[in-house]
């Protein structure tokens, strides 16, 4: 669940820059946030968290 808002408020931040900077603006914007939300509610959701997942924890292995 940690990893999920984190990436939830990354993505959000990252937004906002982008509208701020003029390189999106506030329609396609909307389309983004809403096609996030009914992409989270389909079938597609489960698969998609498993890749986010592992990502994470390939990262999180790794030592520096």
């Amino acid at each position: 669940m940690a990893i999920s808002l984190s990436v939830v408020l990354l993505l959000a931040i990252i937004l906002v820059v982008l509208m701020r900077s003029g390189s999106i603006k506030a329609g396609p914007a909307i389309v983004a946030v809403l096609f996030g939300f009914f992409l989270a509610s389909t079938g597609m959701a489960p698969p998609i968290q498993r890749f986010l997942d592992s990502i994470a924890e390939t990262i999180n292995s790794i030592n520096f």
